[in-house]
């Protein structure tokens, strides 16, 4: 938090971010069409959408992003030429429900497209939410008297001021009185004091049902009279008590500054160059990532993910959030903090986003980019005069974090200096958790501390690579390994190989990892090849990762198909961008991914994308109470005859080899007269 926020977050899953900071347009100019949006674009925008009638007194916006250009049109542009610089902006009518959707040139100042989008038939589909229904629907719920009564049976009417009315996406469940209504979902919790943390406090089995076009509670449901849980949920110093002192430390100094240079939103380090954007719903977003000048990634993002519960209970079966797609990622990014997110010379990089009304809005140090260092990058020690020799590796770390109400979330990417790429998702926060009677057993959740008991449940994260490995024609390989059956081929029983299926179009592309034949997906150009002539690759590399467990045949398994797969490949479409569809609030499914590959396109030596799923099944622990620490997925891109040798022979010796204070012999390596480090 930074003293200068303006408006306070809401405490739920889709709170308000304290991070974003109002602000007048500033003057700064892209220079490049790939640039992120600035302020005063987003002031022209709203200024335009405002003459053209489209955003009245009683519209907003729920999403503004960029309308990033052609390929086109990049292939066309050249430093100093014009660009026409674009938005996607969707506005919603408060007062009936409508949906616009429209494209504005800030260049030209006008209006360049617009439709409306149907949320009354299916398969329905709503905006993202605004920050104002947050609130909004805290005071419907608090202002109706079946929650006042039902807070008044369960003896709970004295603390009625201090609840807190969590707001949370309904999921699609088909109820009638629901579907093609922009409904949310309120779950009560209870504080102690104004500075409690509420999520400790559940008041299991009363859910309130609102629409927040009509303004009311259309439904409420109270089951049980389970106990609030009385323990504390507090874990800031004054409640957790004195810190340790044993920590020694640790201090990361670069004398001489970062080895990486930033221009605008260009950076380059070592032998990677990248541009650096930011936008409300994706978070974070790379464009033409290179190694050695060469392209591997046109457009890579974490564009969606989803968050299923596996508890069958009132109060939570409907629980799936979309936490880009329901509550904007980007828009809920925190700013971070030099020390405390990020350590060592740090260059940060603010974010600017529309609020409700369609302003623009800063959110400072919204991206965090630093050097770290990984340990060894490479080493063998050699009988002889040739001895020992040892490279450290490092790593340029691109990151953000958000937080959507009870848990954050950061993503980081991450660059090495032998051309890989790992992508890493960090979850953490406070577990969702609801009340249940202390000591008894619930298959769907396990009990985290007396009376509270948190669901199983999974966070599935998209990852979308515009993959243009050489360039944009590409072919997509399965290689697994594989095992030969002892006989003549495998006479001593040792030998094993492996197999290559090409991947021709996106239904054959919807595929399961298998570890247990080290399955990779393998990127090749279709028109290089490198000294050998094999085809210059890069392989996608999965880490261990369950799929969606809710049943094929339920509403999530059909609005969160994409996390049924770990991978789908898709012919290049610009309009094709988010696995879950535009609008995975109150939709039926079939959006997205299903969508996109219906009719099969080919992928072989084509422009193609790769949507990977990544992400954790998590069965909460006590240890997770009462705030988590991180749990970490993700996934590699490795060249793999993208180079013709190790690209990283020269990098030179540590500057702290044989340095700093020991009491051994060699004056730092501990090996004292065994030393063999080549000196």
């Amino acid at each position: 938090m930074t003293p200068e926020h303006t408006h306070d977050a809401a405490p739920d899953h889709a709170g308000g971010n304290p991070d974003l900071i109002p602000l007048r347009p500033a003057a700064a100019v892209p220079r490049h069409p790939l640039d992120p949006l600035t302020a005063a674009e987003i002031e022209t925008a709203r200024a335009v959408l405002v003459g053209a009638g489209l955003l009245g007194e009683t519209v907003r916006v729920p999403m503004l992003l960029p309308y990033e250009p052609d390929k086109s049109e990049l292939a066309d542009w050249a430093p100093g030429d014009e660009m026409d610089r674009r938005v996607d902006v969707t506005l919603l009518d408060t007062a009936t429900g409508g949906v616009v959707e429209a494209v504005v040139s800030v260049t030209r100042g006008e209006v360049v497209a617009q439709r409306e989008h149907d949320t009354t038939t299916a398969p329905y589909g709503q905006p993202q939410y605004l920050f104002e229904e947050y609130e909004r629907a805290a005071e419907i719920v608090k202002a109706s008297d079946e929650w006042r009564e039902a807070m008044t049976r369960r003896g709970l009417a004295d603390r009625i001021d201090l609840a807190f009315c969590s707001p949370l996406a309904p999921g699609f469940v088909g109820r009638a009185n629901e579907v093609g209504r922009r409904i949310i979902r309120s779950l009560t919790f209870l504080r102690d004091s104004e500075d409690d943390i509420a999520w400790a406090h559940p008041v299991e089995g009363l859910i309130v049902h609102v629409d927040l076009i009509e303004n009311r509670v259309i439904g409420i449901e109270d089951e049980g009279d389970v106990p609030v849980p009385a323990g504390s949920g507090r874990y800031t110093p004054d409640a957790v008590g004195p810190p340790r002192e044993t920590l020694k430390p640790i201090e990361i100094v670069q004398p001489e500054g970062p080895s990486f240079a930033v221009d605008g939103s260009h950076v380059t380090w070592e032998n990677w160059s990248l541009r650096v954007d930011f936008n409300a719903r994706e978070g974070l977003v790379l464009h033409d990532v290179r190694f050695d000048d060469r392209p591997v990634l046109t457009r890579a993002s974490v564009p969606e993910m989803v968050v299923p519960y596996g508890d069958t209970s009132p109060t939570r079966f409907w629980i799936s959030y979309f936490d880009a797609g329901e509550y904007l990622l980007g828009k809920n990014a925190n700013h971070l903090e030099l020390g405390c997110d990020c350590l060592g010379v740090i260059h940060y990089m603010d974010g600017h986003v529309a609020d409700d009304h369609g302003n623009p809005v800063r959110i400072p140090n919204v991206v965090c980019m630093h050097e770290e260092d990984y340990g060894v990058l490479w080493k063998h020690t050699e009988p002889g005069p040739v001895g020992g020799h040892v490279r450290r590796s490092r790593r340029l770390v691109v990151s953000y974090f958000s937080t959507i109400g009870n848990y954050d979330y950061g993503f980081f990417w991450y660059f090495y200096l032998d051309g890989s790429i790992q992508v890493e998702a960090k979850a953490t926060g406070i577990v969702f958790v609801g009340a249940g009677i202390p000591g008894t057993t619930n298959r769907h959740a396990p009990e985290i501390a007396p009376g509270i008991f948190a669901p199983v449940h999974q966070h599935l994260f998209s990852a979308r690579l515009d993959v243009a490995i050489d360039g944009e024609d590409n072919q997509l390989v399965e290689i697994d390994a594989a095992r030969i059956p002892m006989g003549d081929q495998n006479p001593f029983g040792n030998a094993f190989t492996w197999t290559e299926t090409t991947l021709r179009n996106e239904l054959e592309a919807q595929r399961e990892a298998d570890s247990s034949v080290a399955r990779v997906w393998e990127v090749r150009s279709a028109s290089r090849t490198n000294r050998l002539g094999k085809p210059t690759a890069y392989h996608l590399i999965p880490e261990p990762t369950a799929l969606l467990m809710a049943d094929p045949a339920s509403t999530v398994a059909a609005r969160a198909a994409f996390a049924t797969k770990h991978l789908w490949a898709t012919a290049f479409d610009r309009d094709e961008r988010w696995p879950g569809g535009r609008y995975p609030n109150a939709h039926q499914g079939g959006g997205g991914l299903p969508a996109y590959t219906a009719d099969d396109r080919s992928i072989d030596g084509e422009d193609l994308v790769l949507w990977h799923t990544f992400g954790l099944t998590h069965i909460p622990r006590p240890e997770d109470w009462p705030v988590m620490p991180v749990d970490y997925a993700g996934f590699w891109l490795k060249p793999y005859g993208f180079l013709d040798v190790n690209p990283a022979m020269d990098v030179p010796e540590s500057s702290q080899a044989h340095g700093g204070s020991s009491d051994a012999a060699d004056g730092g390596c501990g090996q004292g007269a065994a030393c063999t480090c080549g000196h």
